[in-house]
């Protein structure tokens, strides 16, 4: 099992908080990790690398990578 974290930011760009992900490969971790927030974008980290970035689509309610 890998380690990532999940960056929750606010509409202003600063952090709000970090989620810890144990999961088995990146598609795993991009899975929870665009489901941690309705209205904010996440960024999904492992270690020094960024995997995804995801923002909410207000239009049609659902998840885009960005």
């Amino acid at each position: 099992m890998a380690e990532y974290r999940a960056y929750i930011i606010g509409v202003d760009g600063h952090f709000i908080r970090a989620v810890e992900l144990l999961c088995p490969d990146d598609d795993t971790a991009k899975e929870y990790a665009k489901q941690l927030a309705l209205a904010h974008e996440v960024e999904l980290w492992q270690g020094p690398r960024q995997v995804e970035k995801f923002r909410p689509d207000r239009c049609a309610g659902a998840w885009r990578p960005r």
